[in-house]
C-alpha cells in the first residue's frame, strides 16, 4: 500500500516542507511506501523533478520506500535516468522503487526540446534497455557506472504505465509491474489484468484510488478533472469512469472494504491512494492522512488473509 504526494499551491520551500511532513506521517500511518510522479512548468499539483524528489522524502521518513513513479521517460536520454535512478537506488539500499510513463502532456516535452510525436516510439525503445540496465545489465559504458553495476545484486523493483493489452503485454514481457490510469473503468481494467496475468506477467498490478474520509471535498474534484481533460486523448478519457474511482466512506474500515471491493473486481493486488486534488488546503490533506491508519490497518489485514494475496 502506498500513498501518492503532490506539492500544494505555495512558495517551493513551503511545498518540500508540507511534503516532506506528509510522507514521515504516511509510513506512520501504516503505509508501505509514497510516489511522486513528473510534469514540468508548473503544472498544478506536481513536481518536475520525482527523483530528486524522492531523496528528499527518503532522507526525511524514519522507514518506508519512495519511488519516482511515473517518470516520463522520453524527457531524457535513457542512460541518464537509469544513472540518477540506480544512485538513488545506492544512497537508499532497498527503499528505491520506479515507474515509467511515455507522457501525454505537449508542454513537458517543449521544455525538453523533445519532439511530441516521438515519445511514443522513443518510449518503446528506451525501456528494454532502462530495464536492464536497473538489473545490472546495461551494455556499453553505461556498465562501467558503479551503481549501475550494483543494481545486478539488487535491482531497482520497477512498473511501466499501462491502458491498453499491448502496454501490459509490453510490461509482461520484460518482467514489469504495471500501474493503471487513476480514472480507468473498472471493467477495463479487468481485461487489462487478465492481459497481463495470460501474458505471463508476475509483477505487481496497482489500482490507483482516490479516498476521502467523512465526505468529498466539494468543486475540487470537478478542478482536478479539468486538468486531465486539458490533456487527455479522447481514447483514453473513453475507458474513464470517475464515479468508481472515488473512495467516498464514513471511516477507515468502510473505505478499507470499498478498496477491497475495488480490487478483487480488477484483478489487482496493490493499491496506490490519492487524497490530493488542486485546490485542497495542506491543513485538510493532513487532516485526511490522519483518518487513515485504520483505513491502511484493516486493508492490510484482510490482503493477508486472503489466498489471492497471500
Amino acid at each position: 500500500m502506498s500513498l501518492r504526494l503532490y506539492p500544494h499551491d505555495g512558495p517551493a520551500a513551503e511545498q518540500l516542507d508540507e511534503v516532506r511532513f506528509l510522507a514521515r506521517r504516511a509510513v506512520q500511518v501504516g503505509y508501505d511506501g509514497i510516489m511522486v510522479s513528473e510534469h514540468h512548468a508548473g503544472f498544478p499539483g506536481y513536481f518536475p523533478n520525482p527523483q530528486q524528489m524522492a531523496g528528499f522524502l527518503l532522507a526525511a521518513m524514519p522507514a518506508g520506500w519512495a519511488a519516482p513513479c511515473p517518470l516520463l521517460l522520453p524527457m531524457k536520454p535513457y542512460a541518464l535516468v537509469a544513472e540518477e535512478v540506480a544512485w538513488l537506488a545506492a544512497a537508499f539500499p532497498g527503499r528505491v522503487g520506479a515507474g515509467f510513463a511515455s507522457g501525454a502532456l505537449p508542454v513537458d516535452f517543449e521544455l525538453a526540446e523533445v519532439p511530441f510525436d516521438e515519445i511514443g516510439p522513443r518510449f518503446k525503445e528506451a525501456l528494454p534497455k532502462l530495464v536492464a540496465a536497473l538489473r545490472g545489465e546495461a551494455g556499453g559504458s553505461l556498465a562501467d557506472d558503479r551503481a549501475i553495476a550494483a543494481c545486478a545484486d539488487h535491482p531497482v523493483p520497477m512498473v511501466a504505465a499501462a491502458q491498453s493489452k499491448t502496454a501490459v503485454r509490453r510490461a509482461a514481457s520484460l518482467d514489469l509491474g504495471i500501474l493503471y490510469d487513476s480514472l480507468q473503468a473498472v471493467d477495463h481494467v479487468r481485461e487489462l489484468s487478465d492481459a497481463y496475468d495470460e501474458a505471463g506477467g508476475t509483477g505487481p498490478k496497482i489500482l490507483i484510488r482516490r479516498v476521502w474520509i467523512g465526505g468529498p471535498p466539494g468543486e475540487a474534484v470537478d478542478n482536478q478533472l479539468g486538468l486531465y481533460r486539458s490533456y487527455a486523448a479522447q481514447g483514453t478519457m473513453a475507458r474513464w469512469d470517475q464515479g468508481a474511482n472515488i473512495v467516498l466512506a464514513a471511516d477507515g474500515a468502510e473505505a478499507a472494504e470499498q478498496l477491497w471491493t475495488a480490487m478483487e473486481a480488477t484483478g489487482t493486488d496493490t493499491i496506490n491512494i490519492r487524497i490530493h486534488v488542486v485546490g485542497l488546503s495542506p491543513a485538510y490533506i493532513r487532516e485526511q492522512l490522519d483518518l487513515h491508519g485504520e483505513l491502511v490497518e484493516r486493508l492490510k489485514r484482510m490482503l493477508a488473509h486472503s489466498p489471492r494475496f497471500s
